[in-house]
């Protein structure tokens, strides 16, 4: 397991180099919201070892997570807006779209309704962290919409790291699920690019 997440935090590197990707230090008291799925509220493993819970360990802030399991993207634009209200957050990660994708909805409303949430979250000044969704194919990369989208707000992009853990079976708790192994190491990723992108 080791071994698998030195290999997957080394190809983080490639992921924040540009400066127009870098992000601002975050305070002691800076709050995070992690904003998303089942992948959010840890399905597979415990809540307090879901991914939001060990970044917070790890980044020494806190660490808010907002994930409804199921939930497809418009149900996700919808609720964000009283997210940010609520939570008021220094940083928004954005891991969302899965259900979309395995339901095999239209790719061009997953990507409207993300650019809105990023679009959202910007016009509040909240940086976005974007984490890239596989697509439904055995071995796929993230989804090229993520990248593109990426691209086009200039957000810190973590790739390829929810693909690379999901194919392999130790990290995993069901076919779309990770477990509290393949979590650590998704919260170890992020804590990477945080770190690489001089938030932390």
């Amino acid at each position: 397991m080791k071994r698998f997440v030195a290999l997957a935090l080394m190809s983080l590197s490639l992921l924040t180099g540009c400066s127009s990707d870098q992000l601002d230090p975050l305070g002691r008291n800076a709050v995070i919201l992690a904003f998303g799925d089942s992948l959010t509220v840890g399905v597979g493993t415990s809540e307090q070892q879901n991914y939001p819970a060990v970044l917070s360990q790890l980044t020494d802030r806190q660490v808010i997570a907002s994930g409804v399991s199921g939930e497809a993207s418009s149900k996700g634009l919808q609720r964000l807006p009283g997210e940010l209200e609520r939570v008021r957050p220094d940083l928004l990660i954005l891991l969302h779209g899965g259900n979309d994708i395995l339901r095999n909805g239209s790719a061009q409303t997953l990507e409207q309704n993300l650019e809105a949430m990023i679009n959202l979250a910007q016009s509040k000044d909240i940086p976005v962290v974007l984490v890239g969704v596989p697509e439904k194919r055995l071995f796929s990369d993230a989804a090229p919409l993520y990248s593109e989208l990426a691209e086009r707000h200039d957000l810190v992009f973590i790739e390829d790291l929810l693909a690379d853990l999901l194919r392999e079976s130790s990290m995993k708790s069901d076919a779309v699920h990770l477990n509290e192994q393949g979590y650590r190491a998704l919260a170890q990723g992020i804590h990477q690019a945080l770190q690489d992108a001089g938030a932390l």
